[in-house]
C-alpha cells in the first residue's frame, strides 16, 4: 500500500518555539498525504523573513499558529539556510485536519 494524495492547505499563521519565542508571521504552502498508517503528513513551503527564518532553523520544537486551522507541528526539512532566503522546506508532523477535510 502507497500514500494517498489529500491536496493543498495554504495559509497564514505565526511560527513560535515550545519556549514561547515567536518568529513572527509566515505563509505556508503544504501537500497533505494519507500515509498506509492512517497517519496524515504534509510537506511543503514555509515563507518569512530571511531574519526570522535564519533564527528559527535548526530548532526541533517549533509549532505554526495558522489562522482558523489549528495549531501545526513543523520542522525544518534542511538545517542549512542562506541568510538572505525568506523560503524554506518543512514538513509536518501533527496538528494536521483529518483525511476527509482536505480539499482535493
Amino acid at each position: 500500500m502507497s500514500m494517498h494524495y489529500l491536496g493543498v492547505m495554504r495559509g497564514t499563521g505565526r511560527l513560535a518555539g515550545s519556549d514561547g519565542k515567536g518568529f513572527g508571521p509566515a505563509d505556508y504552502d503544504l501537500d497533505g498525504y494519507l500515509m498506509p498508517t492512517g497517519k496524515v503528513v504534509a510537506s511543503g513551503e514555509l515563507r518569512m523573513s530571511a531574519e526570522a527564518l535564519s533564527l528559527a532553523i535548526g530548532r526541533n520544537d517549533l509549532r505554526l499558529f495558522t489562522e482558523g486551522r489549528g495549531v501545526l507541528t513543523v520542522r525544518f526539512s534542511s538545517n542549512r539556510h542562506k541568510p538572505h532566503e525568506q523560503a524554506a522546506h518543512i514538513d509536518v508532523t501533527d496538528g494536521l485536519p483529518a483525511a476527509k477535510k482536505w480539499r482535493h
